[in-house]
């Protein structure tokens, strides 16, 4: 079990280190606040332009960004942090969850920022928490939206 556990636990932080979609894009902006946009280059080295709405995959909790992905439901974010005591932010209890959606109706003051020596693109908003206070949120693009053949998904 603690095995299979290891595994998954592998498998899972493989794909998120792994996920670099802006290594091979250029261009990289956010539309309307929640579309993102790059020219990427796909598998023959040709650059094309791709666009995601980033509206389907993140929502707001409680002021914090609300991830969706079909990665691994079965990982909460609460157990990885335990079993494998990370200090990404993005896996601290509270702001990181498996499940979201239209984040920009409760956002104010969205933007895309690059930043780092690798140029790593982040999500920055304030959003409304339930008492309607606002929170300074961010999330790490890359960590979840890849290039596949030239077109940003969403993984």
């Amino acid at each position: 079990m603690i095995h299979t556990l290891y595994t998954l636990l592998y498998i899972l932080l493989s794909q998120i280190d792994t996920m670099s979609f802006h290594e091979t894009a250029s261009e990289i902006e956010l539309e309307d606040g929640h579309i993102l946009k790059a020219v990427l280059r796909n598998e023959d080295g040709d650059e094309q332009e791709s666009t995601l709405d980033l509206n389907e995959h993140i929502g707001n909790d409680n002021g914090m960004f609300h991830v969706q992905s079909d990665l691994c439901p079965c990982i909460t974010p609460t157990y990885l942090h335990r079993l494998c005591d990370t200090s990404r932010s993005n896996y601290l209890v509270g702001q990181f969850h498996w499940d979201g959606g239209d984040f920009h109706s409760s956002a104010e003051d969205v933007s895309l920022e690059r930043e780092g020596d690798d140029d790593v693109p982040i999500l920055r908003a304030r959003l409304h928490d339930v008492e309607g206070e606002l929170q300074d949120a961010d999330i790490n693009l890359a960590e979840r939206i890849g290039n596949d053949n030239g077109e940003l998904v969403f993984n």
